[in-house]
């Protein structure tokens, strides 16, 4: 007879200790300060643009505005449907606008992860995070943008040792 817990799962010690978040939240929106200059440069020439042809009808510059802002919102809206949540078990990857998509992607998966940050990143307090995994639909999983990164990334592979032991995960080298 197999010993649960209340949950109805079988008792381990992966799932003996609660859930954890070491981060939830979105990647920063100044992690997309090129994008962002860039639609503002091009919101810009259309706004004069359409200003310059405001003889042809009054809406033409009203249109030139709208579409500058419109223009201006698509790199807000990219950076706002990503969400993450790394907790002591597993990832969460949630992106969409209009529909949602959530992969989980479970720590004891992990093969390696690496941490970057460019110079503008360290001025920033940005970060990038790639977890690379044995994951059929996610073997590669970037966190972008992460605000106080280098904690993240210690606890996480700190989290990802931990969790490997308490499952018996050996890896092995062939050599």
């Amino acid at each position: 007879m197999s010993e649960e817990s209340t949950s109805g799962r079988p008792a381990d010690a992966a799932h003996d200790q609660d859930e954890v978040i070491f981060f939830e939240g979105r990647p920063a929106l100044r992690g997309s300060l090129g994008n962002l200059s860039l639609s503002g440069l091009i919101g810009l020439g259309l706004i004069a643009g359409a200003l310059a042809l405001h003889a042809k009808g009054w809406w033409i510059p009203l249109l030139g505005v709208v579409l500058a802002v419109v223009l201006l919102a698509i790199p807000v809206l990219l950076v706002r449907s990503v969400r993450y949540r790394i907790t002591n078990y597993r990832i969460d990857y949630e992106r969409g606008v209009f529909s949602k998509d959530i992969d989980t992607l479970e720590l004891w998966h992990v093969e390696d992860i690496k941490f970057h940050q460019s110079l503008l990143d360290r001025i920033l307090n940005l970060g990038q995070i790639t977890v690379l995994c044995h994951d059929e639909t996610t073997p590669t999983l970037l966190l972008k943008s992460i605000p106080h990164p280098r904690p993240v990334f210690e606890a996480l592979k700190d989290r990802i040792i931990t969790v490997k032991r308490q499952r018996g995960v050996i890896k092995l080298d062939a050599g």
